[in-house]
């Protein structure tokens, strides 16, 4: 009767299990309705749908791909750029993919990565103007203005009629100081009639003759035209300091709301917080502006003054000794290296530093006159 019993109960275990398999949805099923759910704009549902054909059938390359940007729209960044990096382990020569791939580090602040990827897709397709443009913003958003005229420059001839091309290009060479090639890119885009990218370069040409004023009248009018153009709320935070006035951090903020990968808008909101003794909103201000730019010096300069507020010093110092090796000319650098030896009771190298300090200081005088 026992045996009889267990033989029952053994078999509806097993038509209870073949009813719950076949409930269970085919691979073919959930990479479906994964797609009918991206298509339909439920990325957290695709999601949920890939992540389950992935546990079944882990080598279908489009599962990975379509999650990484199914996780990109939702700004999962980390996550998409994981997916993608193991469709190109199955598929390495996929180029769509490696394009996704380096439009999501640019989305998580990764441009060091991001620009290695465009450059090997540029490299690839030096045609595909896309590419090129999402290379040079990239190498622009790092301050590599040098690299984004030389890759720019001979292509000039090419997309001069190109609003955005003209735009990346004057800018670097309005960055690198050099005006008069700068004016003729932004002339080139005034011809075209009043824009807010014309109205950030000439605000730009304002700014390096210290026309504050004039500056501020640009980018108010650009911010007009275009509130939404990548840097300009960042630009005008910069005029708005010049001229004393307190709403610059309110810019920086407007520009992290928009593009929250803006260099100078999370540099100058970590000072902000630092000067506040907001520590831990300065910790992360400072870290994702290195994050976007490894190795700035302003930026590390900041972070040794953050260790230091926060009795780090040690690893203040540390900063600021490699910020006064790479970079021998940064004064701010020895004048803070020089307080901090003092307060570490090294009264030998901080005269050192203070030394070097006022002989820069004198260097740039004699400079200016």
């Amino acid at each position: 009767m026992l045996v009889r019993m267990l033989v029952r109960v053994s078999l509806l275990a097993v038509l209870v299990m073949r009813a719950v398999l076949a409930q269970d949805a085919s691979p073919e099923q959930l990479f479906r309705d994964a797609v009918e759910a991206q298509k339909r704009g439920d990325d957290a549902l695709a999601v949920t749908k890939y992540q389950e054909l992935i546990k079944l059938r882990p080598d279908i390359v489009e599962a990975h791909a379509n999650l990484g940007a199914a996780l990109s729209h939702l700004h999962r960044f980390d996550e998409a750029i994981a997916e993608y990096e193991r469709a190109l382990a199955i598929a390495p020569d996929r180029i769509q993919i490696r394009a996704n791939l380096a439009l999501a580090y640019s989305k998580a602040g990764r441009l060091d990565r991001a620009a290695t990827e465009f450059e090997a897709l540029h490299n690839l397709a030096p045609q595909e103007e896309r590419m090129t443009l999402l290379l040079a913003d990239c190498w622009l958003q790092q301050g590599e203005n040098r690299k984004v005229i030389a890759l720019l420059e001979p292509l000039d001839a090419q997309y001069r009629d190109d609003l955005t091309f003209s735009y990346l290009y004057g800018t670097a060479l309005m960055r690198d100081n050099q005006m008069d090639r700068g004016q003729q890119i932004m002339d080139r885009i005034l011809r075209n009639g009043d824009s807010a990218q014309a109205r950030v370069l000439m605000a730009g040409s304002r700014m390096r003759r210290m026309d504050w004023q004039g500056a501020k009248a640009d980018l108010e009018r650009a911010i007009a035209i275009d509130p939404t153009l990548p840097g300009v709320h960042s630009v005008y935070g910069l005029v708005l300091e010049e001229v004393m006035d307190a709403k610059a951090s309110a810019q920086y903020q407007k520009e992290l709301e928009l593009n929250p990968n803006d260099f100078v808008a999370n540099l100058h909101l970590g000072v902000y917080a630092l000067n506040e003794s907001r520590l831990d909103a300065a910790e992360a201000f400072l870290n994702h502006a290195l994050v976007i730019r490894p190795g700035d010096p302003g930026a590390l300069l900041q972070l040794a003054s953050l260790r230091s507020a926060q009795n780090r010093r040690d690893e203040a110092c540390q900063i600021l000794e490699g910020i006064t090796k790479r970079y021998p000319d940064f004064r701010e650098a020895h004048v803070v290296l020089a307080n901090l030896y003092y307060r570490l009771k090294r009264k030998a190298d901080g005269d050192r530093e203070h030394d070097l300090a006022r002989k820069l200081g004198a260097q740039e005088s004699a400079h200016i006159h």
